[in-house]
């Protein structure tokens, strides 16, 4: 699978793993007993439960191996580690739109942990993308889907 490694929070990287204990002990047992139903229900060759629990069953197990294979190449970033005269992942980043006066916080974080409504963007949005580098006090031209929004950078912490 892939080799790129991907930046988590302590509160990520955790999620990520209880996600896959669940999958490998609860969500196994749960397809086996799909299974072990649809097998007693008779004719494999034409029980649509059965095939049903099989696709099931395929679903889970790459998931797991995906899981799996995003645990590997997962790295703890360390919020004591993180530098705030620059916006960079973990920063915590307030900002000003030039044009109607809003402000926004947001935090940076990989794109598996992105979550709006929790004010968490990935480093690979376009907001995200316009951000990474800047200094408090610069502005930002960012691309977005209703066009092109400045965006001054009133405020960088952890």
């Amino acid at each position: 699978m892939s080799k790129k490694i991907s930046y988590y929070t302590r509160e990520g990287l955790d999620k990520l793993r209880t996600e896959l204990t669940e999958l490998k002990s609860k969500g196994r047992q749960e397809i086996a007993r799909q299974i072990a139903e649809a097998r007693d229900k008779g004719d494999l060759s034409e029980n649509a439960e059965y095939d049903a629990a099989k696709d099931a069953q395929g679903h889970l197990e790459a998931k797991i191996a995906q899981l799996e294979d995003l645990l590997a190449n997962a790295r703890l970033l360390d919020e004591a580690n993180v530098d705030t005269s620059k916006v960079s992942i973990l920063s915590k980043v307030t900002i000003k739109n030039k044009k109607n006066g809003a402000s926004f916080t947001y935090t940076l974080v990989s794109e598996e942990e992105a979550d709006l409504k929790a004010g968490k963007i990935s480093t690979m949005s376009p907001i995200g993308k316009g951000l990474l580098g800047k200094k408090k006090g610069e502005m930002a031209l960012i691309k977005t889907p209703a066009g092109e929004v400045e965006f001054e950078i009133t405020n960088i912490t952890v």
